[in-house]
């Protein structure tokens, strides 16, 4: 299958200005000379590498659509392999004819992330920079469009491989011992051996870190909206998403179950959940709703806490008993709402409520929107995202971080084993498993179970 001329649409689909079609594999411009006619009569399997060709797609009926056909040739392209893109107009009509012409010809439909695969599979780069351009393509935020490109030009992939040589260095050594063991001599230094396991302890341990960050770089940081029923949540949900995700009702309990989306805002990506109204009821699913919403705030990492400033002071100190532990860690904001309803003199006396409650406090009106630009400043304080330099390499990928653990636990091993003086045979195992760990990252130690799980969640095209 490595071998056959693949083809996509790599364009969103629907109608557009153009579309682009892509094909790789040995043999693209011969197959794309048998529907592309040029001005000039030149064919593409003459053409110069890196050159780009107008004319026309030509099928027994009539011409198709007036293209530019753009030739790459090996191994100086994105799969490695001799390939062709053919812009053409966004009709669906033009799309799907043109990739009728192309099978019918001798191609076939490319699977999720085929080109990315070949790609990798012909060396041009590792594992974890092709999963980077899933990352890069959906990336949604400055943040996580820089974290992706660092991982893609492979700074990741440097940091592990310089980990891996430093230990396949002792572990040869190691090794080496076994076939001297009746003499029980010592090739490896086993003090430096011991520092170079604290060194390599420090690194994944700071890559490990990094995954909160990342993750939330990545999926978008949770911010959980709590409060009683009818104090205005899911209008301020509406109002941040700027549509009408939530339903709006002075109907109490309309809320029952969990409601997320994301918004970026300041270049930094939030995802938003709106969560049912906390009260004593009666009602089975509105009470599976407010568990929901216990379990929420302890995935937030920043709580938007809604209080209705029409509310009674003792009704609010009441609930401030049942939430205020679970956010310990946590940014919590309160958010005194529906301030357009109250005098200056009143919203002074509601200052003092809950006085050592909350990072920061803010009076807010959802519905006549006062005060939510100031909120969304709050936010993005909150979330204190650091700048990300060139360097920096942040763990985003749960795969990553998986591996990164089992290396860690590996290389605890091979402390520990260094330290009560364990056989080098044991000693060789466990940094071998270190190094296999780290390997399974960049694609070093690979399976097709892996890459096929791996690249299925690609797009079609890329």
């Amino acid at each position: 299958m490595m071998e056959d001329i693949i083809c996509a649409i790599s364009t969103p689909p629907g109608m557009g200005a153009i579309a682009l079609v892509r094909l790789s594999g040995e043999g693209s411009c011969v197959l794309t000379d048998r529907l592309f006619q040029s001005p000039s009569g030149k064919r593409l399997s003459e053409a110069a590498a890196n050159t780009v060709h107008f004319g026309k797609i030509v099928t027994d009926e009539a011409v198709l659509d007036e293209v530019l056909v753009t030739v790459f040739r090996a191994p100086h392209s994105f799969t490695g392999e001799e390939s062709v893109e053919i812009s053409c107009h966004g009709s669906p009509y033009i799309q799907q004819k043109m990739m009728e012409l192309l099978l019918a010809h001798g191609a076939r439909l490319a699977e999720p992330g085929e080109f990315t695969r070949r790609a990798f599979r012909n060396g041009k780069f590792d594992l974890s920079q092709a999963e980077a351009v899933a990352d890069l393509i959906s990336s949604s935020s400055r943040a996580s469009h820089r974290v992706a490109m660092n991982q893609m030009r492979g700074g990741f992939a440097k940091k592990l491989t310089d980990l891996r040589d430093k230990l396949l260095q002792f572990v040869s050594l190691i090794e080496l011992e076994l076939d001297f063991s009746e003499e029980d001599v010592e090739f490896a230094n086993r003090e430096q051996l011991y520092l170079l396991t604290q060194e390599i302890e420090e690194e994944i341990d700071k890559l490990l870190h990094s995954f909160q960050l990342g993750n939330a770089i990545k999926s978008g940081i949770p911010v959980a909206i709590i409060g009683e029923t009818n104090v205005g949540k899911s209008t301020l949900l509406n109002l941040l998403l700027n549509e009408e995700k939530a339903i709006v009702s002075d109907i109490h309990g309309t809320t029952r179950d969990v409601i997320e989306d994301t918004m970026n805002i300041g270049g930094v990506t939030f995802r938003f959940i709106d969560t049912a109204g906390i009260r004593q009821t009666s009602d089975t699913i509105e009470s599976m709703g407010i568990e929901r919403t216990f379990r929420k705030i302890e995935q937030a990492s920043i709580v938007l806490w809604m209080i209705d400033l029409t509310t009674l002071p003792e009704k609010i100190e009441l609930l401030a008993e049942s939430i205020v532990p679970k956010t310990e860690g946590k940014q919590l904001i309160l958010l005194f709402n529906k301030a357009d309803l109250i005098s200056e003199e009143q919203r002074i006396k509601l200052e003092n409520i809950l006085p050592e409650v909350g990072d920061d406090r803010l009076f807010i009106s959802a519905k006549q929107h006062h005060n939510t630009d100031r909120l969304q400043e709050l936010l993005v304080e909150a979330a204190a995202i650091p700048s990300i330099g060139e360097e920096d390499v942040i763990v985003t990928n749960l795969r990553h971080y998986e591996a990164l653990t089992k290396a860690f636990e590996a290389l605890l091993r091979v402390k520990e084993g260094l330290e009560i003086g364990i056989t080098h045979d044991f000693l060789s195992q466990d940094i071998r498993e270190c190094m296999f760990h780290l390997g399974e990252i960049t694609g070093q130690i690979s399976t097709d179970e892996i890459l096929g799980n791996i690249f299925s969640k690609f797009c079609i095209g890329k």
